[in-house]
């Protein structure tokens, strides 16, 4: 087992030294996170470029790194037309959902499903986020661990307490603005552990040119899927249909998203955060794609799992790391940094959005319910810290329980469309139906939610077919893990035909179809409730004949559509200088068209 030596754990102390001392001064200069809304929004003060950052290094994190190179190792390139989907749904997040968000103002974007349907509405899908970001948090802090375990032998108990500490600690001390600030140079290490291990092998390669064509001539360069079905694991449709509603369930209407945008000064800073975050997270996911060939590259002809090196793909990158960096002095250390950054970045955000739930979604309306008060600015600060914590804690738990999760990017995507497609779908119907009520919205969720639930952890389903993989240069001929691998395989793929069908559906499609399923059969619920006089949507509108609707609760097309409907109409019909008065309609189409006429004698 390789070790790491002085200068890589220099560059690794160093690396959490600052995530520290960031939250430290956060926490005694500006406004001292003094308030709530500094704490959980910075003070809606941040500029363009930190939040641009912030929302790439959110979510991919540690899970990109280690999981989108090891799916072109082991897949090939389909995984990249994803970035298609990010193209496609960044001016929908833009332009249609984030403005409604941006008018409310508030800490927790589930504030507006109370405003839209109603507080049962509100409370079941901040539940559901919850349970979400508990799940996820678990892959993210193991991921690291995972790394060290693999890179220096380091204890893998060892590893996930100091990373869960030291984001906690940022975090909880330096608020928002701590998280943001470190969110940057944490994404720049990012990038710099991913192309240390492209420059790495383009060095022994002598060129992208040979790393290319020897992926190529393996079959691992291939976009040409375009096939229409549902069990095909990456295609086209799912890439891009599938990949644009985890996007938007990730960028439009995640918590830990959208309170990003919600800490700047305004809706255009928020839109432009969101246009620069764009080339970012393309840069950023194409590049690590390119990492995996040119780790398939070193590894083409002896694989490190045939060989029984590993138990997993997902330690391939870094014993790749120690099969070509430990030469060059601190660069395995660089690397192990980026990992851990990448980790960071991510858990300190969702600390951060766990707390500004949980306290606007639970902790408030409990208090005004059973203490018939409000809480002051000064102990939701208390409660908010005190979350923190909570969460942190909580997040080294969760990472305890995913060492057995296999495949970390599948599993990681997973939660998001099992989760965040209804909510997605949620969102939705309240922004463009103006018809749906709350029954029907929580009932067209709960389907969605046990649907997707149902595919996404039912078991058995079958094993992913992986390319080919080579042992013609390993040491030994035979290895007790190479006749496992292929007994496996042989076995997966001659009883593929007895799975169930819907536990064959690719993973990429559960976000879809929780969206579709939760949108139209929320549409349908509210209609059939409203039919039998089971529920409404009066309180939508600001009058007693229900015709002013909010507008603001809808996207930007159809609120402007409500907004001149509603308005009224000025038309002049006549005049007469005989009796000196002037005859006018006004005409208001929400009020059954009543028109009526006022005179005026100034003779």
């Amino acid at each position: 087992m390789a070790t790491l030596g002085a200068w890589d754990y220099t560059i690794l102390a160093v690396v959490m030294i600052i995530s520290v001392a960031i939250g430290i001064y956060y926490r005694f200069v500006g406004g001292k996170q003094s308030t709530t809304t500094e704490y959980l929004l910075a003070d809606r003060s941040m500029g363009v470029a930190p939040v641009a950052f912030s929302l790439m290094a959110s979510f991919m994190s540690a899970i990109t790194i280690l999981g989108v190179s090891m799916e072109n190792y082991q897949y090939g390139t389909m995984f990249v037309l994803i970035n298609l989907s990010y193209v496609v749904s960044t001016p929908v997040a833009a332009y249609l959902i984030i403005p409604v968000f941006y008018r409310l103002k508030a800490a927790s974007v589930y504030e507006y499903l109370e405003l839209r349907f109603g507080y049962a509405t509100r409370l079941a899908a901040s539940l559901s986020f919850s349970l979400q970001m508990i799940l996820y948090m678990g892959i993210v802090v193991y991921a690291p661990a995972l790394a060290l375990e693999a890179v220096t032998g380091l204890n893998q108990v060892f590893s996930i307490v100091i990373v869960g500490v030291v984001c906690t600690f940022y975090a909880t001390l330096g608020g928002m603005k701590a998280v943001l600030i470190t969110d940057i140079y944490q994404s720049l290490l990012m990038f710099a552990a991913v192309f240390s291990v492209i420059i790495c092998a383009w060095v022994k390669a002598g060129s992208l040119e040979e790393i290319w064509r020897v992926a190529q001539e393996n079959g691992r360069i291939d976009v040409s899927n375009f096939s229409v079905d549902p069990t095909e694991r990456h295609t086209w449709f799912t890439q891009i249909l599938g990949g644009s509603a985890t996007y938007l369930a990730i960028y439009g209407v995640n918590q830990t998203q959208v309170q990003r945008l919600m800490s700047v000064r305004s809706l255009s800073a928020a839109r432009a955060a969101l246009w620069w975050c764009l080339p970012i997270l393309c840069l950023l996911s194409i590049s690590t794609c390119f990492s995996g060939l040119c780790i398939y590259w070193y590894y083409r002809d002896c694989d490190p799992v045939l060989e029984g090196r590993v138990n997993s793909r997902d330690q391939v990158m870094p014993l790749f790391v120690v099969d070509t960096m430990g030469e060059y002095t601190g660069l395995a250390g660089l690397f192990v940094s980026g990992i851990f950054c990448a980790s960071l970045s991510t858990i300190s955000s969702i600390i951060s959005s766990l707390a500004a739930v949980t306290l606007e979604d639970y902790l408030k309306p409990l208090v005004r319910h059973f203490g018939k008060r409000t809480l002051t600015d000064r102990e939701t600060l208390w409660h908010s810290k005190l979350l923190s914590l909570f969460f942190g804690a909580l997040c080294i738990g969760m990472a305890f329980m995913a060492g057995s999760i296999g495949g970390l990017l599948q599993a990681a995507l997973s939660i998001f469309g099992i989760i965040g497609g209804p909510l997605l779908g949620l969102f939705t119907l309240g922004m463009y139906v103006t018809k749906a009520n709350e029954k029907g919205a929580i009932g067209g969720l709960l389907i969605s939610l046990g649907f997707c639930l149902w595919i996404g952890f039912g078991q058995p389903k079958p094993v992913p077919q992986s390319l080919d993989m080579s042992t013609a240069g390993c040491p030994l001929d035979r290895s007790y893990a190479q006749d496992v691998f292929f007994k496996t395989a042989a076995k997966a793929e001659a009883e593929e035909e007895h799975y169930f069908y819907l536990y064959r559906i690719s993973y990429m499609w559960y976000a879809a179809l929780g969206f579709v399923i939760a949108f139209f059969g929320g549409w349908l619920l509210s209609w059939l409730f409203a039919l039998l006089n089971w529920d409404s949507n009066r309180h939508i509108y600001q009058d007693a004949d229900c015709t002013l609707i909010k507008h603001d609760l809808f996207v930007p097309p159809i609120a402007k559509r409500l907004q001149r409907r509603q308005m009224p109409r000025l038309v002049i019909t006549a005049t007469s200088s005989e009796i000196g008065g002037i005859s006018v309609d006004v005409q208001q189409p929400q009020l059954d068209e009543i028109e009526w006429e006022k005179h005026k004698d100034v003779a």
